[in-house]
């Protein structure tokens, strides 16, 4: 448990290692894996190691300088995975399709120079 008392994230459950998961990036703040369910080609979600922000408004103004690197973090893997061409999604609220409440984003694109992401991607993330 938390110590707030809630269970623990599923999130936070990949980041102790007690669910495994497809790990494309660590750093000491933070850890990024393969989606178990995309809705792209390449489907990346980066999270911060500590669950206190529930979403992307939180984190921004509560640690603007780990959100930047969260940003740069998803620019590398899409450097690597994308050739740089990618969509940062962060969904902030039950309505608009967060349904872990840790803050998260997914770093979406395709791998091949032929394929784009059409808007029926950004569907429920």
């Amino acid at each position: 448990m938390s110590s707030s008392g809630a269970e623990p994230s599923i999130f936070s459950r990949i980041i102790d290692r007690q669910i495994p998961a497809t790990i494309v990036a660590e750093t000491d703040r933070l850890i990024a894996f393969e989606d178990i369910a995309p809705k792209a080609p390449v489907h990346v979600v980066i999270t911060t190691k500590d669950p206190q922000y529930r979403n992307v408004v939180e984190l921004a103004a509560g640690d603007p300088a780990l959100l930047a690197d969260l940003v740069e973090l998803a620019r590398q893997i899409a450097s690597e995975r994308t050739g740089g061409q990618f969509r940062l999604v962060f969904n902030t609220g039950e309505a608009a399709g967060q349904t872990v409440f840790h803050v998260h984003a997914h770093v979406m694109g395709s791998s091949a120079a032929s394929d784009t992401l059409g808007e029926d991607s950004l569907g429920a993330l």
